[in-house]
């Protein structure tokens, strides 16, 4: 019989199977076709349990059905849900509209199946084994369901368009001949993507998709040995939150909320590369409890990503490089053990308004964790932090991580340098312990009075000397250009002489110091 003849009707082709003929009347009456025998064993679609032609459909049919079915029975909508069923050859819908509801369940596809710019309303393949999903530019009104599904050659998303959620729990994707396991550079989604548990063998890529409102990788694993990245998505939008975090493990907890107290928890994990340049998310990324194996070429790259709050509350990468650089965010929740160590952070035009750890985190941690930053002197970092802290109320501590600043500083400078800055840091810490001076000035004035007590002083003019004070002597001699009458109306010899040009000397120093770091406190204000 043609195909199409007598469709009209409703009549029923001659040359159907008797499973194709039940599943041609379950689809005009809208009721679920199931093949299942009832044994988990032999039912379990990615086991190797042949199903035999009593459970096969052949592809073309149930293509027929979706793009130009028999009309539904009286007072029913014709749909196709089909529960393990079988289906030989490759399901072509390319460029196809798909109007019938489609729910598949525990199905096992022998071919791929093909749906670039197709058109459906809701699509559901739930714990489904497929060799391949082809669906370039595919558009759905409603949900695309693909849960627990298996795909043995990847899943292919480019440039979809999906109306409301994208759900990926659970499902299992192995990369394709370019080892990628999902290509979805250019993605839309109305609502969420929800990949909890994915299990991912090869590049997830993700460029420039678009989700509209969050994207959750809660407990999934993602792999790739083959290329650079596990995850590759630069120019990602996200309307809400990015997570990568623990998911409970085997309960059904409702989306979104924390594992119920017993339930088996499983973290994020990626094995390979991290891509996120350039991202804009507009509530938060997560990376609570996130394990992040990568070898020493590999980076987890949040390159100017834009977000209110940063969550780096994950483990702390062994190899490979985190790096933040140009980075924005309001929020930086953090904590001391998530950072890598010295040479493997990167936070150059990194900028964040709050600092928020979660337990301890002293000062001289977070001036490690600056340090670590720094592989060569770069003063953005710490002034930053001193912005942050100071913004806080904080300044005692933003004037320690300045100091810090200079004394990182004095390390690049030439021995002359180096030498006026260690008399800059031990007189008045450069400016930021003003009070130092002060000290210096009265034990330098207290020893040289006693000193000078002791000291043979004849007058330089016999007449019209003022009393000997050796107390206003050494004064005069510490302070530069004022002039107390004392240093010039007497003449010491010898030794005294070598104190004398000393303590001229020190006074100096100490004026100099103080005035250098007295402008830098006033420029700094």
């Amino acid at each position: 019989m043609t195909e199409g003849t007598g469709i009209d009707a409703g009549d029923l082709p001659e040359d159907l199977t008797a499973a194709e003929a039940g599943m041609w009347q379950a689809f005009r009456n809208g009721t679920v076709y199931d093949l299942s025998s009832g044994d988990t064993v032999v039912d379990d679609p990615h086991g190797g349990h042949p199903w035999g032609e009593a459970r096969t459909v052949r592809a073309r049919i149930v293509a027929w059905l979706l793009l130009d079915g028999p009309p539904a029975l009286a007072g029913r909508v014709s749909s196709l849900k089909l529960v393990g069923v079988q289906i030989s050859g490759t399901l072509d819908l390319a460029g196809g509209t798909v109007v019938p509801y489609l729910e598949l369940k525990r199905c096992r596809f022998e071919r791929d199946v093909l749906l670039p710019e197709a058109r459906v309303t809701t699509l559901r393949m739930v714990d489904c084994s497929v060799p391949r999903l082809e669906a370039a530019r595919l558009q759905t009104e409603g949900d695309l369901h693909l849960p627990r599904c298996r795909f043995h050659n990847g899943v292919r998303l480019t440039d979809a368009h999906i109306g409301t959620d994208l759900l990926l729990n659970m499902a299992v994707v192995y990369r394709d001949r370019t080892g990628r396991s999902v290509s979805a550079d250019g993605l839309t989604v109305g609502q969420d993507l929800q990949a909890e548990l994915l299990e991912s063998h090869g590049e997830l890529r993700l460029r420039s998709a678009k989700i509209g409102v969050s994207l959750s990788l809660r407990g999934a694993r993602l792999a790739n040995p083959y290329t650079r990245f596990a995850l590759n998505a630069p120019q990602l939008t996200v309307e809400r939150s990015l997570y990568l975090t623990p998911a409970g493990v085997g309960g059904q907890a409702p989306y979104g909320t924390t594992p119920a107290r017993g339930t088996r928890v499983q973290r994020f994990e990626c094995r390979g590369g991290v891509r996120l340049d350039d991202g804009r998310f507009g509530d938060a990324v997560d990376l609570e409890r996130a394990r992040f194996v990568l070898t020493d070429e590999q980076e987890l790259s949040l390159r100017r990503v834009q977000t209110p709050e940063l969550r780096f509350l994950g483990e702390q990468p062994q190899r490979g490089k985190v790096v933040l650089s140009g980075a924005r965010v309001v929020n930086l929740v953090d904590r001391a053990s998530a950072w890598p160590g010295p040479g493997n952070l990167h936070m150059g035009g990194f900028t964040y308004e709050n600092l928020v750890p979660q337990g301890p985190f002293p000062l001289a941690e977070r001036l490690d964790w600056v340090a670590a930053a720094t592989a060569e002197y770069n003063p953005e970092p710490y002034e930053r932090l001193a912005a942050v802290l100071r913004a806080g109320g904080e300044d005692e501590d933003a004037r320690e991580v300045l100091l810090a600043k200079q004394r990182r500083r004095r390390e690049t400078l030439p021995p002359a340098g180096k030498l006026w800055g260690y008399a800059q840091d031990w007189t008045v810490a450069y400016g930021y312990r003003p009070g130092r001076a002060a000290v210096w000035m009265a034990v330098l004035w207290a020893a040289s009075s006693l000193a000078f007590a002791r000291a043979d002083h004849p007058p330089v003019n016999r007449e019209g000397h003022p009393p000997w004070n050796p107390a206003l002597y050494a004064l005069d001699l510490l302070l530069p250009v004022i002039d107390l009458g004392q240093a010039g109306q007497w003449r010491l010899h010898g030794g005294w002489q070598w104190l004398q040009a000393a303590m001229i000397l020190l006074g100096w120093i100490l004026a100099t110091t103080v005035a250098a770091g007295t402008t830098r406190l006033l420029r700094r204000n």
